[in-house]
């Protein structure tokens, strides 16, 4: 069976009990499990996939807890490394009347940024397998050699690299660390996923389609472009442009949305049997299910409060397409 592997941060994220408040002003705080390549791993599972954590997780509470959550989702986790040197990341979440998030993070001392190569040497890549992979674990520290590792070995298996920009600025040195990093890793994926709120700032290109344009370049054989409520499209190295306009839902929280709108794309991807020579002729014949899909599971996970909550299960984006659109279900 084909797999997604999914490597970086696992945190935990507490929501707020009280929408549109600063993070000041919150009164309380309900924990949930967090990070934005689990939360695509359990999308991945909840969609029918095969998912693969690979990460260390600290020997503490939380450590356990997520663990937990991951085991209950029906993520592989026997690639998980543990460890008593680091801690468990906090990221406390305000939410403004929109369901926009602002974030405050603890992850000085994360036990994911510690995970070295050799820790995860014996991961067995196949052909038609994906890796996935984030930002936020890209800083300076033993993972961000990993995740060129791995990203090495499963290009020599033949296998797909799906990176997903997901650019969260606090957690870096500066602006212009941020930027460079992702810019260094960018050739280096099959797939690139980006937001609206992030193309500019990550190209330095205002114009929209150019700024697309730009990150198709070295591996890159298509960017996924997401426009929040209004959709998505994909465009490809070919000169190829699919949109989907998305679904309408009443926002609750949007934590998560795009994790499940990936997992969902990758989880589709896997099961058309992608590969990096296919993937173009693959979007190209399957865009109306790849996009309907992606942009129902993002839209479900909106809907709802928190990140592994959101992540909707297959059958009920299947529902949920099929209402919204009886002629695509």
């Amino acid at each position: 069976m084909k797999k997604v592997y999914c490597i970086g941060e696992t945190l935990i994220d507490f929501i707020p009990l009280q929408k549109n408040k600063a993070l000041k002003e919150v009164g309380g705080f309900e924990k949930a499990a967090g990070g934005a390549p689990m939360n695509a791993a359990i999308a991945v599972a909840k969609y029918g996939g095969h998912s693969v954590m690979l990460t260390k997780m600290a020997n503490d509470h939380f450590g356990d807890f997520l663990h937990d959550v991951m085991c209950a989702n029906g993520v592989d986790v026997s690639h998980i490394v543990r460890t008593d040197e680091g801690e468990t990341g906090l990221a406390f979440v305000s939410v403004d009347k929109d369901g926009e998030r602002s974030f405050t993070f603890y992850r000085k001392n994360a036990a994911d940024l510690l995970l070295e190569p050799e820790e995860v040497a014996g991961v067995q890549f196949q052909e038609g397998d994906f890796l996935h992979f984030c930002s936020v674990d890209l800083v300076e520290s033993p993972i961000k050699q990993t995740h060129l590792n791995v990203i090495e070995a499963i290009r020599k298996a033949n296998g797909t690299v799906s990176f997903d920009l997901n650019v969260r600025i606090p957690l870096w040195p500066d602006e212009a660390s941020c930027r460079e990093t992702i810019l260094d890793f960018v050739p280096l994926a099959d797939l690139i996923k980006v937001s609206s709120e992030e193309l500019e700032f990550v190209t330095g290109i205002p114009d929209e389609n150019k700024a697309i344009q730009s990150l198709l370049c070295g591996h890159v054989k298509a960017v996924v472009y997401t426009k929040g409520g209004e959709g998505a499209a994909v465009y490809t190295k070919e000169g190829l442009v699919f949109e989907d306009p998305g679904f309408k839902v009443t926002v609750e929280d949007t934590t998560g949305a795009g994790d499940a709108f990936i997992g969902g794309l990758l989880s589709e991807l896997l099961s058309l049997e992608a590969k990096p020579d296919s993937l173009i002729q693959t979007l190209q014949t399957h865009h109306e299910q790849l996009l309907t899909f992606s942009n129902a599971s993002g839209a479900l996970a909106a809907s709802v409060k928190g990140a592994i909550e959101a992540a909707p299960g297959r059958e009920k984006v299947m529902e949920f397409i099929e209402a919204q659109r009886p002629a695509a279900g």
